[in-house]
């Protein structure tokens, strides 16, 4: 099954260009780490007393956050998910999502904890920090590991290939039936699904995040990058040389696909977890929900009534 983009397959270190971490759906997706590492450890260190391990049921550490008047959220780095703006400020879908919810729980201030994307589910359980903001899709291998709040917006796959598309490729089915040359992100979930259509695991080039996948295109050295449909038609926009094609499902076992990004709380936190869903509900449902995440580039069709229920195979993250 796959592990999801913002996902989760360790790539072959032989075909890895760099080690910076990730995104979309897994992980990378992306990186923007050297920069907020510094940030990362002072904010873990400076808020020790925010989470202990939560033994009574449901879990306290609401009560914890809402004492201590600060969150830290677990961030990759990835623009548009999670990341450090060039003024040093956090920002992205996930983290002003949080800002929002957590002041209606009574919790006023979010503190960024920058990792790598495969390192986000290790550090929340280690209590490195309380939540994940990552736009981390739900799958049922994460399931097993940390709850999940539902997807706060939804995720088709699309790909970069050069100006006027010349190899035709729309589908992984396309990529394997033309031979062409294939790039996806460290630990994406756009591995695996190239993998089930046919296509040679050894054969991937890994890259670090979709612009470097953009340099691959358009230096010719791949003749198509794998990404979300976000993410591709974001870092195309200023390119002369490439363009992103028409978002699509890939196919998980026989099936078209739609991914889901959310926020992972530890399994033991299901108080805050159903009380971070109940407002993320009432923020659908007036609308808001949309305005928060339309200026990182989300449309419409990328808001979703899908829940962590269905996305974890009626799983514990529901």
């Amino acid at each position: 099954m796959v592990s999801g983009s913002r996902a989760a397959m360790a790539p072959p270190l032989e075909h890895v260009e760099t080690h910076v971490g990730h995104r979309s759906g897994t992980p990378t997706r992306r990186s923007l780490l050297a920069g907020v590492a510094a940030l990362g450890a002072l904010g873990a260190a400076g808020c020790s007393r925010v989470a202990t391990a939560s033994t009574k049921e449901g879990g306290e550490l609401l009560d914890r956050l809402r004492a201590a008047g600060v969150v830290r959220l677990g961030i990759a780095g990835e623009i548009p998910f999670g990341y450090i703006d060039k003024n040093g400020e956090l920002t992205g879908e996930a983290p002003e999502l949080a800002k929002v919810i957590f002041k209606r729980l009574g919790v006023d201030r979010v503190q960024p904890v920058p990792t790598e994307f495969g390192s986000l589910i290790p550090g929340l359980n280690s209590q490195q920090f309380d939540v994940v903001a990552a736009g981390m899709y739900v799958n049922p291998e994460r399931c097993e590991q940390v709850i999940f709040s539902d997807p706060d917006y939804q995720m088709l796959d699309s790909f970069i290939v050069r100006k006027g598309n010349p190899k035709g490729l729309h589908d992984y089915k396309d990529i394997v039936e033309k031979k062409a040359k294939f790039a996806t992100g460290t630990g994406y979930a756009e591995i695996q699904y190239a993998i089930e259509a046919g296509y040679k695991e050894s054969d991937i080039l890994i890259v670090p995040d979709q612009v470097a996948g953009l340099n691959a295109v358009e230096a010719g050295r791949v003749d198509v990058f794998a990404g979300t449909a976000l993410t591709t038609r974001e870092v195309v926009k200023k390119s002369a040389k490439a363009e992103a094609t028409k978002a699509f499902a890939p196919l998980v076992e026989g099936k078209p696909h739609v991914d889901g990004g959310a926020f992972a709380f530890r399994p033991t936190e299901t108080t805050l977890r159903d009380a971070f869903n109940v407002e993320l509900h009432k923020l659908k449902k007036s609308g808001e929900l949309f305005r928060i995440l339309r200026p990182f580039g989300f449309t419409e069709a990328e808001m979703t009534d899908l829940t962590a229920k269905e996305l974890c195979g009626g799983g514990t993250g529901g």
